[in-house]
């Protein structure tokens, strides 16, 4: 049973085989074309194949059985002691296979198909084997085949482009190589600059009546109608993954339902069972899907907004317990059936991982299709990854959220997309930007009524000056910052300020100020602090105390944080409150503080 994705090879897979160990069957070799790609099943039947190959095996048309289950024994009969193979192709499910199967040992049957057909593997021994896309060293052995290694040696970068926007598919690959064997004088450089225009790369991938979208429309024709749905509501996501919740939230099934179409997508090859629960689509099939955008359900995309927004809430929540909500749901939006559940931080560190690409498309989304007061609250919650990631382009998404905020005029959320862009904008070595957007952040906070936000604000504030060697300015915020917090009632809040002027008292050489106000961050709540922020507070305590020569209390400091911060960890700069957002990273101006074994 050859199974997989529509122009992957499996018919040419298939009959290579049969003509290759044709000798191996001395009875013949019976194929039929089960046409199980045309649409509404006009494809042949299997009394009308089972007449076919008595025919071809000698019984003359006048003594063909009228009756199908007579035809089937007549046929099972003949092969009895033959050793013939039997290649179907193209089946579109197990029903019209089972009547082609022989009744006894000694012949082959090889089966092709888009679906997995698994029935067979349980009632009928059927081994799958499932027929991958290539290598994209493999694709550019395919387009050797077709223009010549000269050609492909020439422009091997080229290459490897063209087999990679070809998504390993041998039919796209020899259409793309057909189509430079008819131009000699087209480069494969400029063949590759036309495939990147997603416009145009399906039509360009296509040949008369053969091509990547036809075999690709003759699929989705095939799918049962939640898997129908799901297909088109595929042309509204917003990344390449998703999973069951996603699935529902585009569709407004329910999450078994929406699973059971994704099953259906899968058994179809036109999305690929990834890691976990996730299901993968590749690029050919995203770009026939978004071509069909007209036929979607535009009310879809909202509803994904919403969930990838209530998911982030959540998981901010689960990685740190002791923050409160950076934002809520907008107002009148209803909040998905089932949002996921994280057992724990790491479950839900894994989890931003995971969706980290489909959440910063997902702002973009948002703000293309008019919707900031989701934008903005996408990205605020991805801060828990965006302290740990600092350095991995989170700029581009954050200004975007913050053109967002600012087209709201809502200072609440300008005061929270000021901070946390600052924050990372100072982090990344552009203190200039950063300082534009921090020393906006405090006074926005102030215009929200968000006495927290501002205290971030201040913190993150203090951090960039800083960096930029203005050591009395950061000090009067960070100072302003920690009496503020002491005001709130958050033990939170309080603890993350009194963490950052005890670093800052440490770095312009009041050791003993860093170790008062170490000790006092330590003794806030420390039920609500987690393990890495306590470890922050004692290693800078135990730094303050080594720099007074208190060496024994140092150790025990630096032990105590080891014991808790495990590996080393980059200095903490986050917190959440009504209006928290991360901050930087503290320590000494020249870089992050981290925890070390004393």
């Amino acid at each position: 049973m050859v199974t997989g994705p529509a122009g992957v090879g499996k018919t040419s897979l298939a009959v290579h085989w049969a003509y290759t160990y044709a000798g191996d069957f001395p009875g013949g070799i019976l194929y039929a074309d089960l046409h199980a790609t045309e649409p509404d099943g006009t494809g042949p039947q299997p009394a009308g194949v089972l007449h076919d190959f008595l025919q071809a095996l000698g019984i003359p048309e006048e003594r063909l059985p009228a009756d199908t289950r007579a035809a089937e024994h007549l046929y099972r009969s003949l092969l009895t002691g033959r050793r013939v193979l039997v290649l179907l192709d193209n089946a579109r499910d197990a029903a019209q296979v089972r009547p082609l199967l022989p009744g006894t040992p000694g012949s082959t049957v090889l089966v092709t198909s888009r679906n997995r057909l698994e029935g067979l593997a349980v009632t009928d021994c059927a081994r799958l084997l499932l027929l991958e896309r290539l290598a994209p060293p493999d694709g550019v052995r395919v387009l050797s085949t077709v223009i010549g290694d000269v050609r492909v040696a020439a422009e091997p970068v080229a290459a490897a482009h063209l087999s990679a926007l070809c998504d390993g598919l041998p039919l796209a690959l020899r259409l793309a190589a057909a189509r430079l064997a008819a131009r000699p004088r087209l480069s494969l450089r400029a063949m590759a600059d036309d495939l990147v225009d997603e416009h145009r790369r399906l039509s360009l991938l296509a040949n008369e009546d053969l091509g990547v979208e036809a075999t690709l429309r003759l699929s989705v024709q095939q799918l049962p109608p939640a898997g129908a749905l799901l297909f088109r509501q595929l042309a509204l996501h917003v990344g390449s993954e998703l999973d069951a919740g996603a699935a529902a939230a585009l569709t407004g099934l329910p999450p078994a339902e929406a699973r059971a179409a994704l099953d259906e997508l899968a058994t179809a090859h036109l999305v690929e069972e990834w890691t976990g629960d996730r299901y993968l689509m590749h690029d050919l099939t995203r770009l026939y899907a978004r071509s069909a955008v007209a036929r979607a359900d535009t009310a879809g995309l909202h509803r994904l907004l919403v969930h990838y927004l209530a998911a982030a809430q959540a998981a901010a929540a689960a990685a740190e317990p002791g923050s409160q909500p950076c934002c809520t749901l907008p107002p009148g939006v209803t909040p998905p059936v089932a949002p996921p559940v994280f057992a724990d931080r790491a479950d839900a560190m894994a989890w931003y991982v995971t969706e980290r690409a489909n959440l910063t498309s997902a702002v973009a989304a948002a703000a293309d299709a008019g919707h900031p007061e989701l934008a903005w609250r996408i990205a605020v919650e991805l801060w828990p990854l965006v302290v740990r990631q600092v350095h991995d382009g989170w700029e581009p998404a954050l200004e975007r959220a913050l053109a967002a905020a600012t087209a709201l005029d809502d200072p609440d959320a300008e005061s929270r997309l000021c901070s946390l862009l600052g924050w990372v904008l100072t982090e990344n070595g552009r203190h200039t930007a950063a300082l534009e957007h921090l020393c906006r952040a405090p006074d926005l906070a102030v215009r929200a009524g968000d006495p927290r936000g501002q205290v971030i604000a201040l913190i993150n504030w203090a951090a960039a000056l800083e960096h930029v060697g203005d050591l009395p300015g950061a000090g009067t915020r960070r100072e302003m910052a920690a009496r503020m917090a002491h005001t709130l009632d958050h033990p939170h809040t309080e603890s993350l300020s009194l963490y950052h002027l005890a670093a800052h008292c440490l770095t312009v050489g009041r050791p003993d100020e860093a170790v008062a106000h170490c000790r006092q961050g330590l003794a806030l709540a420390p039920e609500e602090q987690s393990d890495e922020r306590r470890a922050l507070l004692l290693d800078t305590c135990g730094k303050a105390l080594q720099a007074l020569g208190r060496d024994s209390e140092a150790r025990r400091c630096f032990a105590e944080s080891a014991a808790l911060a495990g590996p080393p960890l980059p200095a903490e700069g986050p917190a959440t409150g009504q209006g928290s957002l991360p901050v930087g990273g503290g320590g000494t101006p020249g870089g992050k503080l981290r925890i070390v074994a004393g």
